[in-house]
């Protein structure tokens, strides 16, 4: 490198370096999403093979969803106390681990202990990987990196679908040996492929880890000031670091104060939780968050074959229609990528908030009066999909990274994430349920209904926080 060089990398950072150490971070979204959506190729498979009934059935996919909630529960503690990086790199294990294990068990019970161990993996990754991204962001760039996040989930779930439905094409027609372990994970029982084929990017994201460096905010908080202030500098030059580890220096003392006399580790945190000011903070991301799934999109995402065979179409059509919606996941993510600096994160929500609204019951009245065939239910679960993408999607992932305080950043987040994955326990659980008993329609319906709370929250008490720095959205909160 050129000495003019080096001195303009010193001076602005590097938006390059900065990307590439936010994409492997990433990763962990796209493995959260691949282990989301693939199991929606096993599903039916699992089902046969194991005699599921429809309460088992939902036990099989709300198994990782268990998983999920624990991890999340203690990789906030985790983080804090040991990193970003260390915690990254124990997700990226799991996921490895949950994926050999899933493509070789024996028994249902093991398979579910695999897919609980994966959740684990999800659950982790979930809360740290956009932790992270906000952490390292320069502030106007930070909503769009921490929607890559959401845009690697997409990417995860569609690739998801497309080893599923390759897989499946490759299982019916089969043309290797007719013995061995290929033959059996991939045409005999071709669900244990389509887990094992996680293996690969799980690796992938373990190894990558390595080359990405600590967080500077949690540096900071821990003493580390001079390598803090060194990776702010990588990323946004010499003088945007030294203001940056100002405001943090200035932010950390605040925190400080604000517990200055009171004793007891549980009970300092708790009071910073849920204190005046940040109460509210943690009760819009904890709100939010288990509303962006009771709003449904897990259901179309775990169950979409199941819903779409219902609606009349076959198995294979139904992973085809999958891949569609993929397809539409991804591209309307990237609007929100493009957009989330621009429009803020309060436009975003309220306009997809309504559209997701408004599909939803069409997608229950279609199913009332029996229009599901072709395109009928296809298109307003596109449109769905669409609203959901550019919106609370990768809006929420955003939120929840950049409005809690900085020492307690990771264990905040934790709670809300903790609430948004049980409000996908209760999908995931609930709509094998719902679909027999109830029916598509009110299902549906139900999921309309839950749109409505989370429009008026957004209009009533999400702040708009594009182009602050976290310290900016943290005094925010302090000045009540």
């Amino acid at each position: 490198m050129r000495d003019s060089e080096l001195s303009t990398l010193q001076s602005q950072g590097s938006v390059v370096y900065l990307t590439a150490i936010s994409l492997v971070a990433a990763l962990g979204g796209f493995l959260f999403g691949y282990d989301t959506a693939v199991i929606s190729g096993t599903v039916g498979f699992v089902k046969t093979q194991f005699a599921l009934d429809a309460l088992m059935e939902g036990w099989f996919v709300a198994s990782a969803l268990v998983g999920c909630i624990a991890g999340v529960s203690f990789a906030g503690v985790l983080s804090d106390w040991s990193g970003r990086k260390i915690a990254l790199l124990l997700s990226a294990v799991l996921f490895t681990l949950s994926a050999v294990g899933c493509t070789v068990a024996q028994s249902q019970n093991i398979l579910i202990l695999y897919r609980f161990i994966g959740g684990l993996g999800v659950g982790v990754a979930s809360m740290l990987s956009p932790l992270y991204i906000s952490e390292v962001s320069a502030p106007h760039l930070r909503g769009r990196l921490v929607a890559l996040y959401q845009f690697a989930i997409t990417i995860g779930i569609l690739c998801a679908y497309f080893a599923d439905a390759a897989l499946l094409k490759l299982a019916t027609h089969w043309q290797g040996p007719e013995d061995g372990f290929w033959y059996w994970i991939v045409h005999q029982e071709v669900w244990r492929s389509m887990f094992g084929s996680e293996t690969v990017p799980a690796v992938l994201f373990f190894l990558l880890l390595f080359l990405v460096p600590e967080s500077p905010r949690w540096l900071a908080a821990h003493g580390s000031k001079d390598k803090a202030r060194a990776v702010l500098a990588r990323v946004s030059g010499d003088r945007k670091a030294e203001r940056q580890m100002e405001e943090i220096e200035v932010t950390l003392k605040l925190e400080t104060d604000s517990r200055a006399g009171k004793s007891g580790f549980s009970l300092t945190l708790l009071e910073q939780l849920f204190r005046p000011g940040f109460r509210t903070a943690m009760l819009i991301g904890i709100a939010l968050a288990i509303l962006s799934q009771l709003t449904g999109i897990n259901a179309i995402i775990y169950y979409g074959p199941r819903i779409f065979t219902l609606a009349g179409l076959n198995v294979a059509d139904s992973l085809d229609s999958q891949v569609i919606i993929g397809v539409v996941n991804v591209l309307f993510t990237l609007l929100a990528i493009w957009k989330i600096d621009t429009f803020g994160r309060r436009g975003l929500l309220l306009t997809g908030i309504s559209g997701m609204f408004f599909f939803l019951l069409v997608i229950g009245l279609f199913f009332l009066v029996g229009l599901t065939r072709g395109l009928w239910l296809l298109i307003p679960m596109l449109l769905y999909i669409a609203c959901f993408a550019f919106s609370i999607g990768p809006v929420i992932w955003t939120l929840l990274s950049e409005i809690y305080p900085t020492t307690v950043r990771g264990t905040a987040m934790s709670v809300a994430t903790f609430a948004l994955w049980t409000g996908t326990f209760i999908i995931g659980q609930g709509v094998p349920w719902l679909l027999e008993n109830l029916g598509a329609t009110v299902t549906f319906w139900l999921f309309a209904l839950m749109c409505v709370p989370a429009f008026l929250i957004t209009l009533k008490k999400v702040p708009e926080t594009k182009g602050k720095t976290l310290e900016e959205i943290e005094h925010h909160w302090l000045r009540g």
